[in-house]
């Protein structure tokens, strides 16, 4: 799997580093304490700097490859200090130790640990050693997966947030150790969490792509945040079924009739964000929402490097704690909570009918809008098949999509007036059709209704309509568009030339376009090799139409 990698063995170090560089990593700052020992902090919590700083630390930490967690999560109202240690792998004790010394005065500090074996032995042997120096530390495990029912040491998994962010609050509240400590431990026993994935996890093992222990069509439920096999093995599905199945799990682990939740909605990593906002509104469509008051991202808030996968996170909601999620907060990586309900929407406004309410018949018109709408059906494929060598493969689809809301429309269209149909094609097409080719035949028909209107001739009036496409677009003939089958053929009409003329004219100039460099459209941005002898897909439609109505 390529990646972007100088070595394992420095990449923690440079990536700390060029966080600290950023927006995010504004008013922190690291340890310089030694190899292994990566300890972020905020900068005005380093006690030595001020030794009047009267607030609770709070000190938590893990492997790398979780980002933002947990280095993203230091500032003003969560963590006083976060350690890093090697992607997936606890820091060593002498880390931790380090950060507890570096931001612990006298009101002591709170160690939110991850139930994690390697996490609970180095953050505990620290926090003894920081109780022999005289520091007053107290700790809370975090055990919030639920994917295996009755497992007495559960993972630790995005649910911590909810604790760094309740304790980071209350003790910047000035709120004493042994409060925090006492409501951080019933947060962290009233979360629940849940992942689901449709991958596992590189963790910079250098396998190949296709080593995955899960199938094309298989998802893993209830998997760890180091890749570590999920406690069931699912069929693909669509996203409604796959969050209503994590949905369910998570649900038939809460207590009865339990409401007033907070969710988490977490990205672990490789997802896109239109598919995290998608995830979200499938899960309203769940049972559990119904359940849950306020919502947390979706965002990356806790990742396993770049896992295609979600997991979800509730937290049984308090006063405080509502209060503790709803207060703004200025740590970049913290998304804020908001309510979770149905989208607001508020009045469209009137957009003229696409159709004005004055049809009239032609048969003929009729007969050859008809035609010229099967022929757009029977290019489609063809024409997608064109486009998708040098673009996005959708010429033919939007063309034909143009077709089908024009042939629906055919017998409110007012046949028998040039410029009305004209005004009633470019209203259709704005209206319904896709990409720039429908935006540009709906300006080239709408100015030929005005030219029309002006002077009565159709061809001459559709050559009008193509100059001001041509302006607006800023395409030219010779281009290696449409332009160039659609400018020779109106050319022909106009001159009084016959439809197999303009058909003639049309196809020479799409053929042209094989050995043309593209000066406009999408295609400028295609090596030239890629462009040899691929006729442009616009003016290939073109023709082809041209060529079938005659």
């Amino acid at each position: 799997m390529k990646r972007f990698l100088n070595s394992r063995e420095t990449l923690v170090d440079q990536a700390i580093d060029g966080f600290l560089a950023s927006s995010a990593g504004s008013g922190l700052a690291r340890l310089d304490s030694g190899p292994g020992a990566r300890v972020v902090l905020r900068a005005d919590a380093d006690i030595r700097a001020n030794p009047g700083r009267a607030e609770v630390a709070i000190v938590s930490g893990g492997g790398s490859g979780h980002e933002p967690a947990h280095a993203g999560f230091v500032g003003p109202g969560m963590l006083s200090a976060a350690v890093c240690g090697d992607i997936f792998a606890s820091p060593p004790v002498d880390a931790v130790l380090s950060a507890i010394l570096a931001v612990t005065g006298s009101a002591g500090c709170l160690l939110v640990i991850k139930n994690y074996t390697g996490d609970r032995l180095n953050f505990g042997l620290a926090a003894e050693r920081a109780r022999g120096l005289g520091l007053a530390v107290e700790t809370v495990i975090v055990g919030d997966d639920i994917a295996l029912p009755g497992q007495a040491n559960p993972r630790g998994l995005a649910g911590t947030l909810f604790v760094h962010r309740i304790a980071g609050l209350m003790a910047e509240q000035g709120r004493p150790l042994a409060e925090i400590a006492e409501a951080a431990r019933a947060v962290a026993a009233d979360t629940a969490s849940i992942g689901l994935s449709l991958s596992d996890v590189d963790a910079y093992s250098g396998r190949s792509e296709d080593s995955s222990r899960l199938g094309p069509d298989q998802v893993e439920l209830g998997l760890g945040i180091h890749g570590e096999p999920g406690a069931e093995t699912l069929a693909m599905a669509d996203a409604d079924a796959l969050m209503a199945r994590a949905s369910d799990r998570l649900q038939r682990a809460l207590p009865d009739k339990t409401s007033g939740l907070a969710l988490l909605l977490n990205n672990l990593g490789r997802v896109p964000p239109i598919e995290m906002s998608l995830l979200l509104d499938a899960f309203r469509r769940t049972p559990l929402a119904q359940r849950v008051e306020l919502v947390i991202g979706p965002a990356p808030l806790m990742t396993s490097l770049d896992m295609n996968g979600f997991s979800l996170s509730v937290l049984t909601l308090t006063h405080d704690r509502r209060e503790a999620l709803t207060t703004p907060c200025r740590v970049a990586a913290w998304p804020g909570a908001c309510p979770l309900a149905a989208p607001r929407t508020v009045p469209a406004p009137t957009l003229p009918d696409a159709v004005p309410p004055r049809a009239s018949e032609d048969a003929g018109r009729r007969a050859l809008i008809l035609r010229g709408v099967r022929l757009l059906q029977e290019f489609e494929a063809p024409i997608n098949a064109i486009d998708a060598r040098i673009g996005d493969g959708d010429t033919g689809s939007t063309f034909a999509q143009a077709g089908r809301t024009v042939a629906a429309a055919i017998d409110r269209l007012p046949l028998a007036d040039d410029a009305a149909l004209f005004a009633a094609f470019g209203q259709i097409l704005s209206q319904s059709a896709g990409g720039s080719s429908g935006v540009l035949l709906s300006i080239l028909f709408t100015a030929a209704a005005q030219a029309q209107q002006r002077e009565p001739g159709p061809a001459a009036a559709l050559r009008a309509g193509l100059e001001r496409m041509k302006a607006h677009g800023g395409a030219q003939a010779g281009d290696r568009t449409m332009i160039d089958a659609l400018e020779p053929a109106l050319d022909a009409l106009a001159a009084g030339g016959t439809p197999s003329q303009a058909a003639g004219a049309a196809r020479a100039g799409a053929d042209a376009t094989r050995s043309m460099a593209a000066g406009a459209g999408r295609a400028r941005y295609v090596p030239g090799d890629a462009l040899r002898d691929v006729p442009d897909p616009g003016a290939e439609a073109i023709a082809r139409l041209f060529e079938g109505l005659a």
